[in-house]
């Protein structure tokens, strides 16, 4: 028996997750500048789906969005979202957690609120993505949850869930949690791997999984907590590793974010390990539409990723426009193709 599931949180407005967060977030706002508070607007640092969520619902509400991007780190669908939206999009030549000390900055003397997920409202609208899965399942816990990390925010939400609902009596226990991490970003990994003696903040590298391409969490106590509280596990993927598990999933009929891909790295390691068993129920978290991240998928199946095998590539067939060269491809293909 295998029991994996997918839940697939792409499915919404901006097409992630942080779409969950940011409605209870720019309500909040919309609500006290309703009060004649004295807030401008809203401001995030963003790898991309955060700015997407806040500058959409910002101009649904008539509230300015201002967004801090890292330049040239996300993708041009990311990209042009709060551009879209009418955001005031600054690309500032440094990495995530260089965007995030400076809005913080900013947020401190100017009267713009800041949306990341150190707000706790974002953290109270995600947590439903974690009482979805139960409600899903008819109240039957999963025995695993895999989330993957960035700033971190994300994996303290779905524990924060799952706890309310173990308190008010609707489930008897928790999932276990996992944790997964870009291994070019990884320092929640390295800090689980040190049996929580010491964090240290890294120099987050190049990742196609953009969005969680994060040094420096912001949320590390919260995660770390939840990771605690629920018995839960880090494991880390290498780039050619959530190549290679988004390739394959896709192969299925899903289209997923390399993020994704870095938690079914996960789940494929802790099954290898034993740690996991194929009877196990568990639900891998997919954060975002794979739509936003085609030129990723665009390059694997091209083969044209430098270092990478690309094992799962699928490449189109040039051949020829006439009816014996076609005739000539697909005998050979269909030579390949298994007999039902």
């Amino acid at each position: 028996m295998n029991d994996l599931w997918v839940k697939h949180c792409g499915i919404s407005h901006t097409g992630s997750f942080k779409d969950l967060g940011m409605t209870v977030l720019v309500s909040q706002v919309n609500r006290l500048r309703k009060m004649n508070k004295p807030l401008f607007g809203v401001g995030c640092a963003s790898t991309g789906d955060t700015s997407a969520a806040l500058s959409a619902y910002c101009a649904s509400a008539g509230i300015p969005s201002i967004v801090f991007l890292p330049a040239n780190k996300i993708s041009i669908a990311q990209l042009v979202q709060p551009i879209a939206n009418g955001a005031f999009v600054l690309s500032i030549d440094t990495d995530f957690d260089g965007c995030m000390q400076l809005i913080r900055e900013v947020t401190s003397e100017l009267p713009i609120y800041l949306a990341n997920s150190l707000n706790s409202l974002r953290l109270e609208g995600q947590k439903t993505a974690a009482i979805e899965i139960l409600q899903q399942f008819d109240w039957e816990v999963p025995e695993w949850v895999i989330v993957p990390g960035g700033n971190l925010g994300n994996i303290y939400a779905f524990y924060k869930g799952f706890h309310m609902c173990k308190e008010l009596g609707l489930v008897d226990k928790i999932p276990r949690l996992v944790c997964a991490q870009a291994a070019n970003a990884n320092p929640l990994y390295l800090y689980y791997k040190s049996a929580w003696k010491e964090f240290k903040a890294v120099k987050a590298n190049s990742t196609f999984a953009s969005a969680i391409q994060i040094g420096d969490p912001v949320s590390i106590d919260r995660a770390v907590y939840a990771l605690k509280k629920s018995n839960g596990i880090v494991e880390e993927a290498t780039e050619e590793e959530l190549m290679d598990a988004m390739a394959q999933a896709d192969s299925t009929g899903m289209f997923i974010c390399p993020h994704t891909g870095v938690a079914l790295t996960a789940l494929m390691k802790l099954r290898k390990s034993g740690v996991i068993r194929s009877s196990d129920r568990t639900v891998v978290v997919s954060t975002a539409h794979g739509l936003k991240f085609t030129q990723s998928k665009i390059d694997y199946h091209s083969n044209n990723i430098k270092e990478m095998a690309c094992r799962y590539a699928n490449p189109p067939v040039s051949v020829a426009a006439d009816f014996g060269s076609v005739m000539d491809v697909l005998k050979k293909y269909l030579s390949k193709t298994p007999k039902y």
